[in-house]
């Protein structure tokens, strides 16, 4: 049979209609101004109302083509969920020394691990109470169920509020990816024991964790080999795209060992697969992810939702009697309880409203507790009403936590270290977005309203006011060591601006844009630094001709690599020589200034409190100098 008769068999019309409620989705949640809804849910909603109305009589080779790409699209999504984790930041919150109680507060890995455990002990009390009400084939694994949250309805949250970086979010985060990783171990291992038993077979699981450690020792050797690394650096961008194709190798040969282990081992499998890519893949990793989400979040992974979707059998919740229906109502109050109150924790650091709202914060599930319900449902270890009612849960906490947290916890206060963007004109809205990347705080005053509103759509902080009003610097708190950018689009209204800071606030941290030779020389007089745009332009194209790679790694928003000045303020770096020091792998230092002048760093040089350190790394290299040095 030729290869045209074998396709003539496919019907692509099932997934013409799957692959067009994928790309319409973000769409129609960006026309109705929806964006806090999470993507995902309105593609379970919609996959629901088509398999209502339009698969109602799919046929059986179409329904096993799009559960095969679900499926695919399903290990795809923990595999970018173990790829998302920063090993480094897991190792940099290990104790390194002897463990008080104010230490053991202070570590977000510490903290992270005992919410985790007092979860899972809570989370099995509730189960035993929530069987009282419906019949439960698994108490322990539906426990497992809700231990669960979602990483990815945590972190925007943290950015719109500008907490990303500060303590709090960072304690939320680290709890979000413990929560992640041991989840996923514990329901792997509980699903094969529960099918399986406690059989010698059992130690195959091992197998994988061997697998991982053998790939990461054989991975950091081979990089090291200088005609493999002139190989994948010749390939990787090449139409053989070698290092997509090397990562989906490795993804496929521990979902194959996975399988040979057993079906619900896969998961953990897969998850493994990506927390090996991101532990030896720091430079290159931002480029990759945008291949690997262009594939799974551009595919993949919307056929998963979707298809829950069509699979979500409303029905099996409408048959419930009236004790049924308070197994729900209950459902959804332990599923806030279970993460709430251990979240408590964070009460002596943060005060109890902040603890309380990061609990609820921590309280969406999305992802993971679809994945882990879907498994149960195929090894029959949960029913279709629990499976539904999961589901139904998933949608709630994700759109309800996220305002929850938002009512409960103070509202964020802008850092003393902000940097202020005097018009909401597009280079300001580009600068704000730079800043962002670089986990910088910026706010715009913008007072147009609808240019206001399109910024805040933007995920970027923003007030509606008048930039040339005094009143809203002291409403922003404007300290000496603030910069503010003036960038209204007017060069009448900037100049306005700047003489305002300068005569009223006599603030002197002001740049502004210096369109001619006779403004730079108004700003120059009022002691504003300005940009020259014709000089920039000029010394942008010399860069990217003497200098190209250079430019190209540090400019560019999707690479790595950032620089940085640090100000060393920590006594305990006073009179130590570089070679002392030791810092992260993936940074280095540039240059020392002190006073007026710039020294080249070598392994002796000694350091001094006030010397300024230009420093070159990963963000999470630059992390860890800070640490040490500030």
């Amino acid at each position: 049979m030729t290869l045209l008769a074998i396709f003539s068999y496919f019907d692509y019309l099932p997934l013409l209609v799957v692959v067009a409620v994928a790309w319409v989705t973000p769409l129609l949640l960006s026309l109705l101004r929806l964006r806090r809804i999470p993507t995902v849910i309105m593609e379970i909603v919609i996959g629901f109302l088509i398999g209502t109305f339009l698969f109602p009589y799919l046929s059986t080779e179409s329904s096993e083509i799009l559960d095969f790409l679900a499926f695919t699209g399903f290990i795809f999504l923990m595999f970018l969920s173990g790829l998302e984790i920063d090993v480094d930041q897991i190792v940099a919150s290990l104790p390194r020394r002897r463990i008080t109680l104010a230490r053991y507060l202070s570590n977000p890995l510490l903290v992270g691990f005992s919410i985790f455990l007092l979860t899972v002990s809570l989370s099995y009390g509730g189960a035993l109470i929530l069987s009282r009400y419906i019949p439960m084939k698994s108490t322990f694994y539906f426990a497992l169920i809700m231990i669960t949250t979602s990483v990815g309805i945590i972190i925007p949250v943290l950015k719109e509020r500008g907490e990303i970086t500060s303590r709090f979010g960072q304690m939320i985060i680290l709890a979000a990816v413990v929560a992640d990783i041991f989840s996923i171990i514990l329901f792997s291992f509980t699903a094969y024991v529960l099918k399986n038993g406690f059989q010698p077979e059992i130690l195959l699981i091992l197998g994988i964790f061997i697998l991982f450690f053998i790939f990461y020792s054989t991975g950091i050797l081979l990089k090291r080999i200088p005609l493999i690394k002139k190989l994948t650096f010749q390939l990787s961008e090449a139409a053989s795209q070698i290092t997509v194709r090397g990562t989906l190798l490795i993804l496929l040969i521990f979902i194959v060992l996975a399988q040979f282990i057993g079906r619900e081992v896969m998961l953990l499998g897969a998850f493994l697969g990506g927390l090996l890519l991101s532990v030896y893949t720091h430079k290159a990793r931002s480029l990759l992810m945008l291949k690997l989400d262009g594939m799974g979040y551009g595919f993949f992974i919307p056929i998963f939702f979707i298809m829950v979707g069509i699979r979500f059998e409303p029905s099996v919740l409408a048959g419930l009697d009236r004790s049924q229906v308070l197994f729900l109502v209950l459902f959804l109050v332990t599923l806030y309880t279970v993460k709430v109150l251990p979240s408590l924790i964070w009460t002596r650091l943060f005060g109890f409203r902040r603890a309380l709202s990061g609990g609820f914060l921590i309280s969406s599930r999305l992802s993971l507790i679809i994945a882990a319900s879907a498994i149960g449902l195929e090894m029959d270890l949960i029913s279709p009403v629990i499976n539904s009612a999961v589901i139904l849960m998933a949608i709630i906490t994700c759109i309800l936590s996220p305002i929850l947290f938002t009512q409960i916890s103070p509202k964020a206060l802008l850092p003393a270290d902000k940097v202020i963007i005097a018009g909401g004109s597009s280079s300001g809205v580009l600068l704000a977005r730079r800043f962002k990347m670089h986990n910088r705080h910026a706010v715009i005053i913008e007072k147009d309203f609808k240019r206001f509103r399109d910024i805040e759509e933007k995920g970027l902080h923003a007030i509606h006011a008048d930039g040339s009003d005094p009143e809203v610097y002291s409403r922003l708190k404007l300290l000496p060591v603030n910069y503010v950018a003036v960038l209204t689009g007017s060069d009448e209204e900037n100049q306005r601006i700047c003489e305002l800071l300068r005569n009223r606030f006599h603030h002197t941290r002001i740049i502004a844009v210096a369109p001619s030779r006779t403004m730079e020389q108004v700003y120059q007089r009022m002691g504003v630094e300005s940009v020259d745009l014709l000089r920039t332009v000029v010394t942008t194209i010399e860069n990217l001709i003497l200098r190209p790679t250079t430019y190209h790694a540090l400019v560019e928003t999707f690479e790595s690599f950032s620089v940085e000045e640090i100000e060393i303020t920590n006594p305990a770096c006073d009179g130590l020589q570089v070679k002392e020091i030791p810092f992260h792998k993936d940074g280095s230092l540039m240059l020392i200034k002190r006073k007026n002048t710039l020294y080249v760093p070598h392994g002796d040089t000694q350091f001094r409190l006030g010397d300024l350190v230009i420093a070159i790394g990963t963000e999470t290299a630059l992390e860890q100098m800070r640490g040490k040095m500030s």
